[in-house]
């Protein structure tokens, strides 16, 4: 294992933000094949890989229209005397967008921040969103507040209820929050009504929010590449580590909708195909699972992002079913004699003061929920905020909203 240390650009927020090349490349490989794991007790099982482009070949941001001034008019005779007064400025029309408003509180939009939203809640096939350009008071001390939103799992209502009460969202669902920064920790899909309306709410709050001066952007859970799998391959066989399994069975084993299927769309898949798999935001590393298994795809964020999104699109069974199954993993920071150890080990390599993730539902965390033989303590009612715990250097964020418990919408930095 390789240590070192470095930041990843689309973790710094929107003074900091600067282009690269991962920001504007688009992969032209063909669709991967995907792998699935029946995990191991307690755990989902993994699936495979999805394209990272848009099939229709369309930019993810409307190229902005640059400024041409007119040619100019041919010399007439010189007047005789100066005019009386300068002449009037001429209006600039509303929607006239130039290459100095990208810069906007130092913040540049790029292709992977405003994907194209497409069909499902907002019309027929080939729909987008225009999100115009709507200047905004600048803030006086920097980029806005820092939010993290838990595993969703399809409860639209409980994001949009929670989202609202901390202001991030007005009473039409609309980015109400300027520039504040949000990020969703993965998981939007399985064992909730409404999957594919969460999708649809993110993807359009991610427009919304940059033409605000903010952001909204998410990371990959391992319940993303299962619809994922389910989705590309069906009911093809391969091999587990449990023997043979397939992507049908275990998305419905861990929780899929026959109608978040139906509503599938293309857009969707490849929205969720482009999302990275941690961050650094301000001291916190963002992740999805709470497992060291990131260290094994690089020592910098850049890496293990861009590594796992090269074997994403390779096409190999094995090498995908690796992946997902350790994206499965879960509980590393535990246990009071390695958790914290373990939680070092990953802020050591690529930096903070303190892990934020998902996937790992608090009440299992806490060991308020029943044990395999069904004996319970307190509920998972009892939930009602981020559990702190290894030293004080891990946040969990999975609320257990699937079991009766809380979907937590939180700002960073907690005042523990």
């Amino acid at each position: 294992m390789v240590e070192g240390s470095m930041t990843q650009g689309a973790g710094q927020g929107p003074a900091m933000r600067t282009d690269t090349l991962r920001d504007f490349r688009v992969p032209v490989t063909e669709p991967a094949a995907y792998a699935v794991s029946a995990g191991h007790p307690g755990e989902a099982p993994v699936y495979g890989e999805y394209p990272a482009y848009y099939d229709d070949g369309t930019p993810a941001v409307p190229p902005q229209p640059g400024y041409a001034p007119a040619p100019a008019a041919p010399p007439a005779a010189p007047p005789a005397a100066p005019p009386a007064a300068p002449p009037a400025p001429q209006p600039v029309h509303a929607t006239t967008h130039t290459p100095e408003d990208d810069d906007f509180e130092g913040y540049t939009p790029t292709h992977r921040d405003l994907p194209i939203i497409g069909r499902g809640a907002l019309g027929g096939p080939g729909d987008t969103v225009q999100v115009q350009y709507v200047p905004q008071e600048a803030a006086a001390d920097g980029p806005g507040p820092l939010y993290v939103v838990g595993d969703v799992h399809g409860y639209l209502d409980e994001l949009v209820t929670e989202l609202h009460a901390q202001g991030l969202i007005d009473t039409e669902r609309r980015w109400s929050a300027g520039n504040a920064r949000l990020w969703f920790l993965g998981d939007f899909t399985d064992r909730g009504p409404d999957g594919i309306g969460v999708i649809d709410l993110v993807m359009r709050l991610s427009a919304e929010a940059a033409a605000a001066g903010g952001y909204c952007k998410a990371l990959m859970g391992n319940h993303e590449l299962l619809l994922i799998g389910a989705k590309r391959f069906g009911d093809t066989p391969v091999v587990s580590g449990a023997g043979t399994a397939t992507f049908q069975a275990a998305w419905l084993l861990n929780g899929g909708q026959r109608t978040d299927m139906e509503r599938l769309q293309d857009v969707h898949l490849q929205w969720m195909s482009r999302l990275d798999a941690a961050v650094l935001e301000e001291g916190h590393l963002l992740l999805h699972s709470d497992t060291t298994a990131y260290l094994d795809y690089g020592d910098s964020i850049e890496d293990v992002n861009d590594t796992i999104h090269e074997l994403l699109n390779r096409g190999d069974a094995d090498i995908t079913w690796d992946l997902f199954r350790k994206f499965t993993k879960r509980f590393a920071f535990r246990d009071e004699g390695t958790g914290p150890q373990a939680v070092r080990e990953l802020l050591g390599t690529y930096g903070g003061s303190r892990v934020v993730h998902g996937h790992s539902p608090i009440p299992y965390l806490l060991g308020e929920v029943g044990t395999e033989d069904g004996d319970e303590t307190r509920g998972p009612e009892a939930v009602d905020g981020p559990h702190v715990y290894a030293e004080g250097l891990a946040i969990a964020m999975d609320g257990g909203v699937t079991m009766a418990g809380k979907l937590l919408v939180v700002q960073l930095p907690l005042n523990d």
